[in-house]
């Protein structure tokens, strides 16, 4: 039986290995640790894109985590919300690199595509007094810059959802929870902004722990390390947001904590939060201010 198959099929196999094309094969050869640096210093020696400011706008912030599911999103959204209610002639815009990601748009009630206004440049949808565009390519694409440039952005203040090598970043904010794993993702991406050269103004702690609605205790749930990672990176917490439903209702409505709840423990907070991202950016200003004089 075998010898049977063998008879019909071979002559098959061998039609069919002959009229196939030819393929070429990569070999990855094992190389020495000498040639290994010599690679690593090749790629180093190109060094990063060069740096260019995002025209008529005035002040870049960062809003970073390199982890998910820390609130960094909704970190943002509300202290860009927060600091259009205290300075409301202030333009305030919001940029988020996932185009996919439905949390902005769910956060700030936002739908719709975009307009070309008289400039040929695309209009960033508009709701609660802050602009906000979402991209579809990553930062590391020179295409990102390349269409960011092409939006007609808010004067004063653009909170990024992520971070861009190519733009000049004024200032960033980190934003962490008191888990181990969050922590340590937070500490290489401070690491990687201070070789960036991006200054970080302090970090926000979210979940930070949970109060029992019946006596009011503090329960550290998901531990109490911050403090200590902070001081470990030289940091300042300059906000911390305990866990509370409330956030849940707002979020899903559609309607940022600020508005939603003005009087809430949380809204109070951002609206600090805000007033010191404020006093860092002004600070700055009067420091480069007084170098060109």
């Amino acid at each position: 039986m075998h010898r049977a198959l063998r008879r019909i099929y071979d002559p098959l196999i061998s039609n069919s290995i002959n009229k196939t094309k030819q393929c070429c094969f990569t070999i990855r050869v094992k190389s020495t640790t000498s040639e290994q640096n010599d690679h690593r210093a090749k790629i180093m020696a190109r060094g990063l894109p060069e740096k260019k400011p995002l025209p008529g706008v005035k002040s870049i912030v960062l809003v970073a985590s390199g982890k998910g599911g820390v609130g960094k999103t909704t970190t943002a959204v509300n202290l860009a919300c927060a600091m259009k209610v205290i300075e409301p002639d202030k333009e305030i815009g919001l940029l988020d690199a996932d185009v996919f990601g439905p949390s902005v748009p769910l956060m700030m009630n936002i739908s719709g595509e975009p307009m070309l206004n008289d400039d040929n440049l695309i209009e960033p949808l508009l709701n609660y007094g802050i602009k906000w565009r979402a991209k579809a390519l990553p930062p590391s694409c020179g295409l990102f810059s390349r269409l960011l440039r092409q939006a007609a952005w808010p004067q004063e203040i653009v909170f990024f959802l992520r971070s861009c090598t190519d733009i000049i970043c004024n200032c960033a904010i980190v934003v962490t929870t008191p888990q181990s794993a969050a922590l340590q993702v937070t500490k290489r991406g401070v690491i990687m902004f201070e070789k960036l050269k991006v200054p970080i103004i302090g970090m926000v702690e979210n979940m930070s722990y949970a109060i029992c609605e019946k006596c009011g205790t503090k329960n550290y749930v998901f531990g109490n390390e911050t403090k200590t990672a902070a001081k470990e990176m030289g940091l300042e917490i300059i906000e911390s947001f305990e866990v509370d439903h409330n956030m849940s209702e707002c979020i899903n409505s559609g309607k940022p904590a600020i508005y939603a709840l003005p009087d809430s423990t949380h809204a109070e907070k951002y609206r600090q939060l805000a007033n010191k991202v404020f006093k860092y950016i002004d600070s700055k200003d009067n420091e480069r201010i007084k170098i060109t004089e």
